[in-house]
């Protein structure tokens, strides 16, 4: 078997990506709030729709530094990040399905353990297609820095399942500043990582991460959890008998061991088929 050469490069790459991001991403985002009529001085935005708008401008800047990296830091065109769409729509709708399965599952389970009791359905067709844009928005944002940038040029300095796990934790830690976060939560989100990146090592290919992420974090706020310890709009509304390590409490599902356990079994599952595969 041929050795894998290795370099420097891809941490270096990293290393240089970190201030011109936070600077640039800053900028657009301080734009986003004065166009949503945010006061700049405060710690949150007060409504949905100032969230969709920093979030907009959040992936414009995402997309502007990602773009001078790969021309001229990197060499290579934007696209390599991981968006060649040639025969990738199973792998589009397999993560759209996965997300809605995990979240039903977990949904089902926690209700009927008597964890959490049903409320009732609160359907409003504005507020459910912000909350599509939102969310595709975030997965966008954060599969093309965790694994379309940082992921892969990890994979450029060692070996791709250390640097699967590198990835991952600084995932977990860019999460580490949510409401109701816990450590134990960070290790959910660290668990998320691979599972959406697991893909990513082998395919080189964003859509599949993308659509999974996307639905998700979608489908875990239909069913009413909080999404990484943040309240969205929620079809299901449900309120939570005692808060656990079983339910999640006000983190949401991703602060519960049924998630640590259905991320294990997606992780299994996941591993299996690209080494059927090879």
């Amino acid at each position: 078997m041929q050795e894998q050469n290795y370099s420097h490069k891809g941490w270096l790459n990293i290393l240089a990506f970190i201030i011109p991001y936070l600077v640039v991403v800053g900028l657009f985002q301080y734009t986003g709030m004065l166009i949503a009529g945010m006061n700049v001085e405060s710690s949150a935005p007060r409504d949905f729709d100032q969230r969709l708008i920093i979030k907009s401008f959040d992936l414009i800047g995402t997309c502007v530094v990602l773009f001078l990296f790969m021309t001229f830091v990197d060499k290579k065109p934007f696209k390599a990040l991981g968006f060649s769409i040639s025969h990738r729509s199973k792998e589009i709708g397999f993560g759209l399905v996965l997300g809605l399965l995990i979240m039903l599952t977990g949904y089902s389970v926690l209700l009927g353990l008597n964890e959490i009791r049903f409320v009732r359905i609160h359907f409003d067709l504005m507020q459910f297609f912000k909350a599509v844009m939102f969310f595709i928005l975030v997965a966008f944002i954060e599969e093309m820095l965790f694994r379309g940038y940082i992921l892969r040029n990890l994979m450029l300095s060692m070996n791709k399942y250390i640097a699967l796990l590198g990835s991952s934790l600084v995932f977990a830690l860019m999460h580490a500043f949510n409401p109701n976060v816990s450590v134990f939560a960070l290790f959910n989100i660290f668990l998320a990582g691979i599972l959406l990146g697991l893909s990513y090592v082998h395919t080189k290919n964003l859509w599949f991460p993308i659509a999974l992420h996307f639905s998700w974090n979608f489908f875990q706020s239909v069913f009413g959890f909080n999404v990484s310890g943040q309240g969205f709009y929620s079809v299901v509304q449900f309120k939570i008998n005692t808060d656990s390590s079983l339910n999640g409490g006000a983190f949401g599902f991703e602060g519960s061991w049924l998630s640590v356990v259905i991320q294990v079994l997606a992780i299994i599952g996941i591993a299996i088929h690209f080494k059927a595969k090879r």
